[in-house]
């Protein structure tokens, strides 16, 4: 088996393994064949199958819930202000929401229909957790937030939250905002955690990930004795948009770095991944604006902004003119480098400047999306450092700072009328050179000649000789820099296809029949009364253009 083709490894404990129906060993997915393979017998597992397995977990987990419940006394409180639902023994004080600080309403006994099946244990004290939350507040002295939360750190407070713990295969529609084609890819999503609280922030809880899910267990409710667990509050149609988004931003830097763009759309389809209801154990606290969480397992410290910060996103007029200034700064340098005079140049660059306008504009607004004006967001601020593990009875801090794991995403296309895996690549280095060399090439066209012929004296060159030649190209310049230099390239990207070994082979999509027989005609018309005369015509006069610009008008 190829290496790159296995998703995931053994570090994911046996509880949300697919395993293979032959041998019982852990069945790993394929992305390329989209299907899951076991490791040991080669057997396959369909997605269908991976669901009922994980159906049947899930209804053995609960009968055993229920039959522990029996062992327990638990109720249920609810905010009267944010909605939020609180389980927690019934002999533990619970006086004020730690989401919002209004006051919580007890209601009656909790049944095991509240508490997800799979869990993962706080590994951190709460003294603990307010010694590494001090720490950080003292190493980010010089922000609001840090000197607002020390303060506060006695109500940092331990909450059970609920997560659904995603895993499997996804499909993704990526496209440039600013335009290009749309493509397809697949992947597979490990170890994403989808929080299923209405009123809590997001980036927060994201920005104290990653869990370590070797630690993760059966539930059983003696985990929870001594912290509050808090109950999900989402609806189903508000939990797939969450698993979609979650998995579209695990993706956006891979897409970006592929799609060359960092404004990118993505679409993802998680209708055929795993989900388990989790709890995952969090230190929160919130409070006049300000909220800090630490990861109960890892001790990852995240802390979100106070204000809100903007960044300013270009509109597509704008974003022509500066391409605009640019490409007529350009051509105006290669006028100045072979000797034109000031006039000439600034005649040439201020036609030009009114045609390139025109033609970026035009190319700009095709921008699939609007992605204008002034954006808010928060920031995000996180400790650093590795995941906190115990000594003995001691705590210390690691070194090596765990990422969140991310699979690859494959790319497909219909090639021929089958769906190949392939690689696709923009701008490589020789598409950059050799859309600028075209248009260099073309404007210049007889002054290189001219050179070539008068064996490169510059002291005869008279650029004077091309003026007609300049007044119908230069404008044209613009339109080869769109067509070859963006529009061309995004369009049409380099191919690779990829066998099962991971060889690459470059795909040259075959002419259109059509397309090749139009232009033939036209080139055979070119020679045929009366179009004849004119190619004569055009042959003499760049003749005469090429003599008068290598040899001057004497």
């Amino acid at each position: 088996m190829n290496p790159s083709d296995v998703t995931t490894d053994n570090k994911i404990g046996k509880l949300y393994d697919i395993h293979c129906p032959s041998c019982g060993a852990p069945a790993y997915y394929d992305i390329r064949k989209r299907m899951y393979n076991c490791s040991y017998c080669g057997n396959s597992v369909g997605i269908d199958g991976a669901k009922r397995e994980r159906k049947g977990f899930r209804e053995i987990s609960r009968r055993k819930m229920q039959e522990s419940l029996k062992n327990f006394d638990l109720q249920k409180a609810v905010c009267t202000g944010c909605g939020a639902e609180v389980v927690f023994d019934v002999g533990h004080a619970v006086a004020n929401c730690a989401f919002c600080g209004r006051s919580l309403v007890r209601k009656a006994f909790v049944n095991a229909d509240n508490i997800p099946e799979l869990i993962v244990p706080f590994i951190i004290t709460i003294a603990e957790a307010k010694d590494i939350l001090a720490d950080w507040c003292h190493k980010n002295k010089g922000k609001k937030e840090a000197q607002a939360i020390r303060e506060k750190i006695d109500d940092l407070k331990g909450f059970y939250l609920p997560y659904e713990l995603v895993r499997g295969p996804v499909r993704c529609s990526v496209f440039r905002v600013e335009g290009g084609r749309v493509y397809e890819c697949g992947g597979f999503v490990d170890e994403v955690f989808v929080n299923c609280s209405k009123n809590l922030d997001n980036q927060l809880l994201d920005a104290m990930e990653p869990f370590d899910l070797t630690e993760l267990k059966e539930f059983d409710f003696s985990y929870i004795a001594g912290h509050q667990v808090k109950t999900g509050d989402i609806s189903g149609d508000e939990l797939v948009r969450r698993v979609n988004v979650e998995v579209g931003e695990d993706y956006r830097p891979v897409i970006q770095k592929t799609l060359e763009a960092k404004a990118v759309g993505i679409y993802a389809n998680s209708n055929d991944v795993l989900q388990m209801p989790v709890l995952l154990p969090v230190y929160y606290l919130a409070f006049d604006g300000y909220m800090a969480a630490v990861n109960g397992q890892t001790g990852k410290v995240s802390v979100r902004a106070y204000k809100d910060s903007k960044y300013l996103l270009l509109p597509w007029w704008l974003k022509a003119i500066l391409a605009t200034i640019v490409g007529t700064a350009g051509v105006a340098l290669g006028l100045f480098v072979f000797g034109a005079g000031e006039e000439l140049i600034y005649v040439t660059s201020g036609c030009l400047a009114l045609i390139l306008l025109i033609v970026f504009l035009t190319a700009y607004s095709q921008q699939k999306e609007e992605t204008y004006g002034l954006e808010t967001y928060r920031k995000i601020f996180t400790s650093r450092g590795g995941a906190y593990i115990r000594k003995g009875n001691k705590l210390v801090q690691t070194k090596d700072e765990r990422e969140k794991p991310v699979t690859k995403p494959v790319f497909f296309m219909d090639i021929d009328g089958r769906t190949e895996e392939v690689e696709i690549k923009f701008t490589t280095a020789l598409r950059v050179v050799r859309a600028i060399a075209i248009t260099f090439g073309v404007v210049f066209l007889p002054v290189i000649i001219a050179l070539l012929i008068n064996g490169f004296n510059f002291s005869l060159l008279n650029l004077g000789g091309s003026a007609v030649w300049f007044c119908i190209t230069v404008p044209l310049a613009p339109v080869f820099l769109v067509k070859f230099g963006r529009m061309d390239i995004y369009d049409n990207p380099w191919i690779y296809l990829v066998d099962g070994n991971g060889k690459r082979t470059r795909y040259k999509p075959k002419t259109n029949p059509k397309e090749k027989e139009a232009i033939m005609l036209f080139v055979n018309d070119l020679y045929k009364p009366p179009l004849l005369w004119l190619t004569l015509f055009v042959i003499l006069l760049f003749c005469t253009m090429v003599y008068l610009t290598a040899f001057g008008f004497d």
